[in-house]
């Protein structure tokens, strides 16, 4: 064997596998690597766009949150200020009553001291016509003197 028609025989082997390669493998490696460098590139868009994605519901979610809060805000600040609106009316309406009570009092107390003075009266005349009678040993009329006793308890 020589070592130089080894050396041919190995090169020419070589450069038919290389052509080999190249023809029936290469092409199916590269395309492999093309399709793997596109989902890559794929991949990494989704991730850049699921990120902006997220950074925008976040943002729409704080917003929303601080509508919300807002809204409660607003909501507490109206309940109390009805509350408050409430609590006045109940003043209000219990001062109303108070000064009805009040008045109604003062009238049932103003009858009730003119009760008081009618049966005074009446009491006085009779003891006045006891006493008178006793004096005078005779009877009086009273019907005749009403009018007279009238104007003498209305001078008192």
């Amino acid at each position: 064997m020589n070592i130089n028609l080894t050396m041919i025989g190995q090169a020419i082997s070589f450069f038919i596998f290389v052509v080999f390669c190249m023809k029936y493998v290469w092409p199916p490696v590269m395309e492999a690597l093309r399709e793997r460098q596109k989902k890559i590139a794929d991949g990494l868009d989704a991730a850049d766009r699921a990120s902006r994605d997220l950074e925008l519901a976040q943002e729409k979610a704080a917003k929303e949150l601080r509508e919300a809060k807002q809204q409660a805000a607003e909501l507490i600040e109206q309940a109390n200020k009805r509350s408050n609106q409430i609590v006045e009316e109940a003043k209000d309406q219990a001062r109303a009553e108070g000064d009805r009570l009040l008045a109604a009092a003062k009238a049932e107390i103003e009858q009730e001291s003119n009760r008081a003075k009618e049966a005074l009266r009446a009491e006085i005349s009779k003891i006045a016509l006891a006493g008178a009678e006793k004096i005078l040993e005779t009877s009086i009329d009273e019907k005749a003197h009403a009018g007279m006793l009238n104007k003498l308890a209305a001078e008192f």
